[in-house]
Order: structure tokens, then C-alpha cells, then sequence
């Protein structure tokens, strides 16, 4: 029988009543509903938040027969219906001061009409306030209300201080109404992918309950390899005939494309459920999250710090970092953290230290490929050809195309990075091998005192010593002296010994040689 996957569908009702698959998470519902009144959520882009929130607007709205054979209809019994406001700030681009200003009197204007508000020419916390204290009056129940998103209008200026600071000054008394009418709201549920801290636009609403690292809600968005069982078990037997796998090689062949994410420490792994129902959709497995889009912010903020990307392999970082963002700090880790680039991998519980990586393959070979025409002189859509050039030439013992086109990848490199040439070039090299890693195997280790890189194929073994204006002798010295060979010597491959020095000059590899 064919099934409707909800690719790209927000709206529970739109699920539930045109028979589209719903993994059921009714229970958080119940729950948070009734044991507190004002949450926040964090969670990267499509993992469902829009849908969560779409959830609770049908809750609270009293339909129950939406939740008709879930979770939840066996716990309420009541069904109260409630005015619920809902503010979806998704929903355009925030270019300018007056975009965000715009967003909110749209849903102003509907609430107002709805209502009987007369208050449409103050400011629009005045008229916020108007609204929740009419609906109150007009229902005889408290509000719910329901933001999706609030941070986006202020990611979109992160590379605007100004502009970020204006729609800062805008949200701020516009949220801080909440706890004002504190005695006419029943609820309360904020989303977005990151939590803006220091000058906060939550700073007159610090009554928020953040259960974005609370392990009891470690699930409430994306799936659990239980859930996965539970309502995909056929999908993953048709998957597996597609691609030739037996059942236990699809099953971990998903798990190591789209689990991984820990949102807190100890946790069980969460998979995207965009691109796994992609993948079900499509039969077949793809970079499916990635091709929806990447905020260019991110790349913003590595080359703002120039952060050493080797690093994202292994950061570690305090809960302090990681649960808050301020637009001052250079420090790009809890951004990336927070849209889903990296994930908890470990946590030292002693001195309250996480561990941060990639969740997954998918999530770091997109990362990549997604950087690599910003540090290089390459075009997106010519990436992977470049790569499968790369792989192939070091195959085949060719190491001087090898290197011909890795010439061409350090053409017109911008002059501000005069001071900053090695580092760059450090980073080229590292996306270079870690996407070639994903079809060869590559042992990078740039800034551990072992051989700059290290390339293994069915056929060959390739030790690779880089040197900025040193000498070609000084790189072969160094392989020789430091027996970054020893560890091959049994191997029955091909070791190939590479010295390659760059040119602050020429800013580009002056040349290689093979020992």
C-alpha cells in the first residue's frame, strides 16, 4: 500500500486527516500542558518544531478527534478549548528595519479582527497586551500562545550588528507582555535553532522553562531507532531490496547517515527525520537536509573567528557555551552546535566539560562540500567533480595531476589573509582530505605533530609533509627523521613519500617532489 510521508508538511491537522504518516509524540504534549506553562525549544531546521508547535495549536484548541489512536487520548480527559495566538515568524526575510515590524502587525491585524481589538496605532506590545486581555474576556479562558522560530529575523542579521540590535529592541517588550499578563495565559511554547543570550530578548522574560537539554524531552522532536522500527519496519525491508543490503546493513547504513544527534549528554542517538522520510520517499539514500539550504551565516562566522577547522572533529566546550549565543563573541561553536553541525559525542561529568563532533555523515560531508568554494577557488556545483578527479589520481599512483589541480584550488586567495596564509591553507587541505576520506581512507592530523596527511588506498599509501617557504628538503627531512613511514613498513601497498611547499609569494604550492 502506498504511504504518505509528510515531507515538507507542518500542519498536524493537514497529517491526520489526509492519512500522512505521524510519528507519535502526543505524550510530550500532555505533558508539558500540564505540568508548567512557559517553555522554550531549541532544535536545527527540519526536525520538526513547526509541526510540534502545529500540534499544540490542535491540542489546545480542543480537536480531539485529531487524536483519535494516539498517545494522548488516553490521558486527557477533559478537551478544553482555548484562544490560542500564533506567531510563526518563518514565514519571510528580514531585510531591512522594517521587516520584522511588518511580520508582527500581520498577525496583529488577524488577531484584532478576531477579537475586537481597537488598539491597531500603538506600538505593537501595546497591542499585544490588548489582544491577549480581549481574547481572555471575549473565551472566558486563558491564552495560548505559540511562537515558531522567534530567533530567525535576528540569524538573519548576525552579519549585521545594527540591524540585529534594532530587531532585538523590537522583540524584547514585545515578548516581555508574556509575563506581564501572566494571569491571562494558560501556555505558552517558544522555537527557534538557537538561544540568544547576554542582551536577550528574553531578558523581561525570564520565567521560560529551556527544556532544549532536558533528557526527559531528549526526543520530543526527530526519531528514536525504537520510533524507527516501530513505523518504518517495511520501509527499511523495501529499502534494503532496492540497494542490495541485507536488513541489519540498511538499518546501519541510515544510522550512519542520519542519527547521532545528542541534545543532551548520555542520551540516545536522534535521527533527522527530513531525510530519513526523504530517504523512504525516494528509496534512496542522499544528502538530503543539505540541499534544502545552509545558512550562509555559519560560514560568516568560521572565517570571522578564522577557525581552525580541524578542530570541529573534537571541541570541547561547558554547558554555559553551549546554551546561549551572543552576537558579540567570536566564538562560532555554539551556532554551529545549535543548527545541527555538530552534536554532543561525550561529556566529562567531573568537571562538566562536553565533547562536541559531526552527528553524522551526512551533516559532515555536506558541511564540507558546502565550505570548500569559500575557501577555495572552486564552484559549488564543480565540487564534486573535483573531488572524484582527486580520488581517482591518487588511486592510480598520479600524484602530479594531484597536485596540478590542487594548484588551481589556491588561486585568488584574498589578500587579508596575508597573516593568516597557513592557516588557510591548512583548512583547504583539511576539507580536501576530508571529503576524499569519505571515498579514500584519510588520517588527517595537522595539528597533533604527525604527518600533515596521510592517504590510503587499495593500491597506495601516501605520506604528504607540507611546508609554508620552507624547502622541499626540509619537508623530506622531516618525513625521515620523525619515521612517519614506520607505522607502513609491513604494508604490502605502495608508500609514496610527498614534500610540498607553499609560496607566501606566489600564495599558491611552489612545488612537490616525491622521496
Amino acid at each position: 500500500m502506498e504511504r504518505n510521508y509528510p515531507i515538507g508538511v507542518q500542519s498536524f491537522e493537514k497529517i491526520r486527516k489526509d492519512n500522512y504518516v505521524y510519528i507519535d509524540k502526543t505524550r510530550y504534549v500532555y505533558r508539558l500542558a500540564k505540568t508548567g506553562s512557559y517553555y522554550f525549544l531549541s532544535r536545527p531546521r527540519r526536525f520538526g518544531k513547526s509541526l510540534l508547535i502545529s500540534t499544540f495549536q490542535a491540542y489546545f484548541a480542543g480537536k480531539k478527534e485529531l487524536f483519535e489512536g494516539l498517545d494522548i487520548e488516553q490521558l486527557e480527559k477533559d478537551w478544553t478549548t482555548y484562544p490560542v495566538l500564533h506567531l510563526d515568524l518563518n514565514a519571510r526575510n528580514y531585510e531591512d528595519e522594517n521587516s520584522l515590524l511588518e511580520e508582527l502587525n500581520k498577525h496583529l491585524e488577524i488577531w484584532e479582527r478576531e477579537y475586537g481589538s481597537h488598539y491597531g496605532d500603538r506600538a505593537p506590545e501595546e497591542r499585544f497586551f490588548h489582544v491577549i486581555r480581549l481574547a481572555y474576556e471575549k473565551t472566558g479562558q486563558r491564552v495560548v500562545i505559540l511562537v515558531d522560530e522567534y530567533d530567525k529575523p535576528m540569524l538573519q542579521a548576525i552579519e549585521d550588528d545594527r540591524l540585529q540590535q534594532v530587531y532585538r529592541n523590537q522583540l524584547k517588550p514585545f515578548y516581555g507582555v508574556m509575563k506581564s499578563m501572566d494571569s491571562y495565559i494558560k501556555f505558552a511554547f517558544l522555537t527557534g535553532v538557537t538561544k540568544f543570550g547576554k542582551i536577550s530578548v528574553f531578558s523581561d522574560l525570564n520565567n521560560l522553562n529551556d527544556i532544549s537539554m532536558n533528557p526527559d524531552f531528549a526526543a520530543i522532536c526527530g526519531l528514536t531507532e525504537k520510533e524507527i522500527h516501530h513505523y518504518f519496519d517495511l520501509d527499511i525491508h523495501t529499502l534494503a531490496t532496492k540497494e542490495d543490503l541485507t536488513y541489519d546493513e540498511t538499518v546501519e547504513l541510515l544510522r550512519e547517515n542520519y542519527d547521532g544527534y545528542h541534545f543532551t549528554e548520555n542520551s540516545e542517538g536522534i535521527y533527522n527525520p527530513f531525510s530519513l522520510l526523504n530517504t523512504f520517499y525516494a528509496m534512496r539514500p542522499d544528502s538530503y537536509w543539505f540541499a534544502t539550504g545552509t545558512p550562509s551565516f555559519l560560514v560568516y562566522l568560521l572565517q570571522r573567528s578564522r577557525y581552525d577547522l580541524w578542530e570541529l572533529e573534537e571541541v570541547e566546550t561547558d554547558s554555559d557555551v553551549l546554551d546561549s549565543i551572543d552576537s558579540f563573541s567570536k566564538n562560532p561553536i555554539p551556532v554551529i552546535y545549535q543548527s545541527g553541525y555538530l552534536t554532543i559525542k561525550g561529556y566529562d561529568k567531573r568537571f562538566k566539560l562536553y565533547t562536541l563532533g559531526f552527528p553524522n555523515l551526512e551533516v559532515k560531508e555536506g558541511f564540507f562540500k558546502y565550505l570548500l568554494p569559500y575557501y577555495a577557488d572552486v564552484k559549488e556545483t564543480d565540487t564534486t567533480f573535483n573531488i572524484r578527479k582527486f580520488v581517482g589520481e591518487v588511486e592510480t599512483g598520479d600524484y602530479d595531476s594531484f597536485f596540478s589541480r590542487l594548484q588551481t584550488f589556491f588561486c585568488n586567495i584574498p589578500y587579508d589573509l596575508v597573516g593568516d596564509l597557513e592557516k588557510h591553507y591548512q583548512n583547504v587541505l583539511y576539507i580536501i582530505s576530508c571529503l576524499m576520506g569519505f571515498y579514500v581512507d584519510a588520517e588527517y592530523h595537522t595539528n597533533r605533530g604527525r604527518a600533515d596527511l596521510i592517504l590510503k588506498t587499495p593500491a597506495y599509501i601516501y605520506i604528504m609533509e607540507f611546508k609554508l617557504n620552507g624547502t622541499l628538503e626540509e619537508a623530506i627531512r622531516q618525513i625521515e627523521e620523525k619515521g612517519y613511514a614506520e607505522p607502513f613498513a609491513h604494508d604490502p601497498r605502495k608508500l609514496v613519500k610527498l614534500a610540498i611547499n607553499f609560496s607566501s609569494k606566489t600564495r599558491n604550492i611552489e612545488g612537490w617532489k616525491v622521496v
